[in-house]
């Protein structure tokens, strides 16, 4: 249906490329170049900190997905949300294989409502439900992802 593109540049910054030594910067791109995110491994593995590293790419990207989703199915439903904010976190782990992997995202979600709209937490609890079940990127990985959802 469609494509999704995004770069990344990496070049060397050490003399060394040894494994301890050589630097993890680099930039993730989107838009032909024209957005640039400066990202990194994480710290746990030799990256910067003040750097966004793949795994909380992959969490934002999971929380970013919901969200939208969710949106969509309120506008849709002519329930009128406000705002939304999410506190999502990933939790990379060792597999059964041995092998580390995102084993677990819960998502964090509150949800802001306009005055006028009804809302209870069954309703809501439904919409978080059907928002994960029609995520593109929740639907695209082996990742167990989990909604805790607050009013």
């Amino acid at each position: 249906m469609s494509e999704h593109h995004a770069g990344i540049l990496w070049t060397r910054q050490t003399q060394s490329f040894a494994y301890e030594a050589y630097n993890r910067a680099h930039e993730m791109t989107f838009k032909g170049g024209a957005i640039r995110l400066p990202a990194s491994s994480a710290p746990a593995f030799r990256g910067d900190a003040d750097r966004v590293d793949p795994e909380e790419a992959f969490v934002a990207s999971l929380s970013s997905c919901h969200m939208l989703t969710f949106l969509a199915i309120c506008a849709r439903k002519g329930l009128l949300v406000d705002a939304y904010e999410d506190e999502a976190v990933g939790f990379l782990e060792k597999g059964p294989d041995g092998k580390l992997w995102m084993a677990r995202v819960i998502l964090r979600p509150g949800v802001r409502f306009a005055p006028d709209t009804k809302m209870n937490g069954a309703t809501l609890g439904e919409i978080h439900h059907q928002s994960h079940h029609e995520c593109f990127i929740a639907s695209s990985v082996r990742t167990d992802v989990t909604v805790e959802a607050r009013l």
